[in-house]
C-alpha cells in the first residue's frame, strides 16, 4: 500500500531545459500552455503505487486501452493564484479532489487519497512555481484526470487505472459576454444519468448540438431537462444564475447539474451580502415573462474556468432576449469583485478557502 513516506520521497524527474521563455505572460490563451512537470500515479493490483513527478509529455497507450472504447475518464478542474504579496494559493482544491472521488465512485473506478492528491499538488506547485502568472486576471489551472489503462476489448471495469495532474497558466476564458442558445430538442443529462460526475462522455456528447447553436451565431447552450426541454439546468462548461428582482435564482444541484465549486462559493457570498438567493428550479417561460416585464436583471455562469461570465443574450426560439450592458449590473459585478479579491488576496478569506502550497 502506498505509505505518506511514498509521496513525500516520490520521484522527482526535472526537466533537462524549462519551456517558461517561451510563453508570453501578457497574453495567456486559455488552455494552450501547460508548464514543465506533471504528477503520474498508478493503479494495479488493488491499490495506488509509483508516484512520482516527471517532465509534461506523452502517455503512451496501445489502441486496446479500455478508456479509449468505453469511456472510463473522469477529470477536474481547478486554479491557483498569486497572492498580491507574491504568495501562490489554490482556490478550494480539497473539495474538487472529493468531487474527483465522486465522479470516480459513479463511473466505478478507484478513488484517491485525498491527502495523496493534495501532498502532490503542493510539490508540484513548487517545482512549477514560476509559471504562476503575475498578470492581472490570470492564473494556474491545475487539470487532475484518470483513466481506465486495461488493454482489453470488453465492457468491464478496468482493473488498472492512471491519475495524472498536470497544470498550465491561463487567461480570462471568454473575454467578452456571451451570447447563449436554450436548447429544447438535445438532452445533456437525464435523472439516473451520469451528468453530476465529470466524465470525458458529458462533454462529448454535448459537442455536436454546442457546434449547431455556433453556427447560429450562439457561443454557447443553456441545458435543459429532459423531460419537458422547460427548465434550465446548467451551461456548457458552467452553472447558471439569474437576478429577478433582487433574487439571485439558480437551478438545484442534483444528478443532471454538476455540483459546481464556483457555485457554491458565489451562493455563500451572495447570502452573507444578504442577497436573496433561491436554489430552485427555473424555467425558459418565466425567464421570457421577467425579460418581458424588464424584471430580468442579470445572467452570468459560474465555473472554475470561466469564473464569472456575463451572459449578454439568450436565445430562445428563434427570439434573442437581450441583456442591459454588462456595465450596469450591480449583483454579479458585485459578486465576481468580492471572489476576485478574496482569490488574489487583496482582502481577507474567512471561509478558509485559499490554501497554501506549504
Amino acid at each position: 500500500m502506498l505509505a505518506e513516506s511514498d509521496i513525500m520521497n516520490m520521484q522527482i524527474e526535472r526537466v533537462k531545459q524549462t519551456r517558461i521563455q517561451e510563453v508570453d505572460f501578457g497574453n495567456i490563451p486559455f488552455g494552450r500552455e501547460f508548464a514543465d512537470h506533471m504528477f503520474v500515479l498508478d493503479y494495479k493490483d488493488g491499490h495506488w503505487q509509483s508516484p512520482r513527478i516527471v517532465p509534461y509529455g506523452r502517455i503512451m497507450v496501445l489502441p486496446s486501452c479500455l478508456a479509449l472504447h468505453y469511456g472510463q475518464t473522469i477529470f477536474e478542474g481547478m486554479k491557483a493564484y498569486r497572492m498580491a504579496n507574491g504568495e501562490i494559493r489554490m482556490f478550494r482544491p480539497l473539495d474538487n479532489f472529493k468531487r474527483l472521488n465522486r465522479s470516480a465512485e459513479r463511473m466505478c473506478m478507484p478513488t484517491v487519497p485525498e491527502e495523496l492528491m493534495m501532498d502532490a499538488l503542493k510539490q508540484l506547485l513548487k517545482l512549477d512555481s514560476e509559471w504562476v502568472p503575475r498578470t492581472e486576471d490570470s492564473s494556474l489551472y491545475i487539470r487532475p484526470f484518470m483513466f481506465a489503462t486495461d488493454e482489453f476489448l470488453g465492457v468491464k471495469p478496468s482493473e488498472t487505472y492512471k491519475f495524472v495532474m498536470f497544470t498550465g497558466p491561463v487567461g480570462p476564458y471568454y473575454s467578452t459576454p456571451l451570447k447563449v442558445m436554450v436548447e429544447s430538442q438535445y438532452t445533456r443529462a437525464a435523472k439516473g444519468g451520469t451528468g453530476s460526475a465529470k466524465s470525458g462522455g458529458n462533454y462529448g456528447g454535448a459537442l455536436y448540438p454546442t457546434r449547431l447553436a455556433q453556427q447560429k451565431g450562439y457561443h454557447q447552450l443553456l441545458w435543459t431537462d429532459a423531460v419537458e426541454h422547460e427548465y434550465i439546468e446548467e451551461s456548457g462548461t458552467m452553472n447558471v444564475m439569474f437576478q429577478i428582482g433582487d433574487a439571485l435564482i439558480t437551478p438545484p444541484t442534483g444528478d443532471t447539474i454538476l455540483k459546481g465549486i464556483t457555485r457554491d462559493s458565489v451562493l455563500r457570498l451572495a447570502k452573507d451580502l444578504g442577497i436573496d438567493v433561491q436554489e430552485r428550479r427555473i424555467g425558459i417561460t418565466e425567464i421570457s415573462a421577467a425579460f418581458d416585464s424588464g424584471e430580468l436583471k442579470d445572467a452570468f455562469g459560474v465555473g472554475t474556468a470561466a469564473t464569472i461570465a456575463p451572459i449578454q443574450v439568450i436565445g430562445y426560439k428563434g427570439r434573442d432576449m437581450e441583456l442591459g450592458p454588462v456595465e450596469g449590473r450591480t449583483m454579479s459585478k458585485r459578486l465576481a469583485k468580492e471572489l476576485k479579491a478574496i482569490r488574489y488576496g487583496e482582502v481577507a478569506d474567512p471561509y478558509g478557502w485559499m490554501i497554501s502550497m506549504n
